[in-house]
């Protein structure tokens, strides 16, 4: 058996930062790459798993209240190291409306860039970056293991995207 190739570093990039590029399939198995959406804003959020208990109650939060970001020229973005097949089952399951991004192979390579893979557990931590439409980040957080994310957090962030 090949060794993965080595993560890049763990490091979570700040406020004022471009955002790292990066190309990975949807549940549809189609390509999705951040620089694809310049010219607008993106809610870039990284969960631990698909069909797990607090992932699914903030998705499905994000889902009903899609709304909030295409008023603020957002587009959500929802990043776990599962398969794309999982995302597939888990999106038509939910009805989530956005892209559910697969970072399986290499496995949790893109979390890592941006600093918020748990190499000892295999999975990404709840880490949310708001990108704005230039791909800078404007907002990130990383909410501690089994602490659910705010939407209040979203709505703040994306107001000051509207003042900047």
């Amino acid at each position: 058996m090949t060794a993965a190739p080595a993560a890049a570093a763990t490091v979570v990039p700040a406020e004022g930062d471009a955002a790292p590029d990066f190309e990975l399939s949807n549940q549809f198995g189609e390509p999705v790459r951040l620089s694809s959406y310049r010219g607008q804003n993106v809610v870039l959020v990284f969960y631990p798993f698909a069909f797990s208990g607090i992932c699914t109650g903030e998705l499905c939060e994000l889902r009903d209240n899609l709304a909030l970001f295409e008023n603020a020229n957002a587009t959500v973005l929802a990043v776990s190291v599962d398969s794309k097949f999982s995302l597939r089952a888990y999106a038509e399951q939910e009805g989530y409306g956005f892209d559910l991004l697969a970072d399986f192979w290499p496995h949790g390579r893109v979390a890592a860039t941006y600093g918020v893979f748990d190499a000892d557990s295999g999975m990404a931590r709840r880490g949310t970056f708001i990108i704005d439409a230039e791909g800078v980040i404007r907002y990130t957080v990383v909410n501690p293991r089994g602490q659910a994310r705010d939407l209040a957090e979203y709505r703040a962030a994306l107001a000051s995207l509207e003042r900047a």
